[in-house]
């Protein structure tokens, strides 16, 4: 449970929607992700789209380069449940193309549009549409008069871009947007990010740009996207992988749940092992991990390997298992019965499930976790 000091004080921003999420105000920080398959392979796509959906992901970005990008897009877009995003650089003819097939949001940045007439046009379908737009300011392709300005990437050369952009929908009195500025560098990130928070009222979009692999993206962006969640900056994150993207989505809601800013699955507690332990820590959780990654409800879970820190940590979490001779399994804080090695993962498992479903009974859920071999 949080107390006072780990209450987060969020900044307060103007709601927008983007499809059926709520972005903004007081609305979950949601986590989205990209697709990286040919948009234009339509079955690929949409399976894409479907395991980010199975992972939890609020929202999806899918890039439309080309005219038959956008009309492909349409056919995705009648097979996705989840709200989507088209990215668009330059044309505006494709961002018209979309708005017409159901886009719930549109990534452009209006000073690359073109001409006036060219940008008026998007805005006045994006209007007429009801969607929105986000801003994408990213280090690496900023306008030349600022490269040429600042003479390299800075916090205030991805503020400057993004005001430029923001003026003309202001300019256009269109508010419905927000804002990302991204770059590869987490303290420039971090700056550019506190920078503009304070000079607009409309969401920010989170995220470190080409962070790297699935472990090193994965601790640069926990880092520069945990210190402004800390602050309260940010409605929702995008952790850039070269990974699968469903590891995108899975990464974004592990931050989240470290800051105890959304809670979503099991949130495994798990000792590093040593030569202490009375079973293989290590398997152990990486089985339970794949097991459980259909769980979306909320549990702490704890998996310590001795009697040093078990007890302890067992006592706090919904299910634990502490080693011991014999290892022993804690329900509700309390021990519950104990666990040969060779049947561990099946009895944790097994409580587990058995816990979700009797939540579920006691709040009438209608979403159902399977349980699996509880007899």
């Amino acid at each position: 449970m949080a107390t006072p000091e780990h209450n987060i004080v969020r900044r307060q921003s103007r709601q927008i929607m983007v499809g059926n999420v709520a972005i903004g105000g007081d609305a979950p920080i949601a986590v989205q992700s990209m697709t990286n398959t040919e948009t234009c392979d339509v079955a690929a796509t949409v399976a894409q789209i479907s395991a980010l959906e199975k992972a939890g992901a609020d929202l999806v970005r899918v890039s439309v380069p080309t005219m038959e990008a956008a009309e492909a897009f349409g056919k995705i877009k009648l097979q996705a449940n989840l709200p989507l995003i088209a990215d668009i650089h330059f044309d505006y003819k494709i961002a018209l193309r979309v708005a017409e097939l159901g886009v719930d949001c549109l990534r452009i940045n209006p000073g690359n549009i073109g001409r006036e007439d060219r940008v008026r046009a998007v805005i006045e379908s994006a209007r007429d549409h009801g969607i929105p737009i986000r801003i994408g300011v990213n280090a690496g392709s900023l306008e030349k008069d600022l490269q040429k300005k600042y003479g390299e990437p800075t916090p205030a050369a991805l503020v400057e871009s993004a005001m430029r952009h923001i003026d003309i929908l202001d300019r256009l009195n269109f508010p419905d947007f927000k804002v990302s500025l991204k770059a590869s560098d987490v303290f420039m990130t971090v700056h550019a990010y506190r920078k503009l928070a304070d000079q607009i009222e409309q969401p920010l979009h989170l995220g470190i740009t080409e962070a790297g692999g699935l472990r090193s993206g994965a601790v640069k962006s926990a880092i520069g996207l945990g210190m402004l969640l800390a602050e309260g900056i940010g409605d929702t994150i995008r952790v850039s992988l070269a990974a699968d993207p469903v590891e995108e989505i899975r990464v974004g809601f592990d931050i989240l749940k470290s800051l105890r800013i959304r809670n979503k699955g099991i949130n495994l507690i798990a000792c590093p092992s040593c030569s202490r332990q009375q079973f293989d820590v290590i398997s152990t959780v990486n089985a339970l991990e794949a097991r459980l990654e259909d769980i979306t409800e909320p549990m702490d879970v704890a998996v310590i390997g001795c009697v040093v820190n078990g007890p302890g940590e067992a006592k706090e979490a919904a299910i634990g298992l502490t080693g011991g001779t014999p290892n022993l399994l804690y329900v509700d804080g309390k021990p519950n019965h104990k666990v040969e090695n060779s049947h561990l993962v099946d009895e944790l498992e097994k409580e587990i499930r058995r816990r979700i479903a009797r939540q579920q009974q006691n709040t009438h859920s209608d979403k159902v976790i399977p349980i699996k071999d509880i007899s």
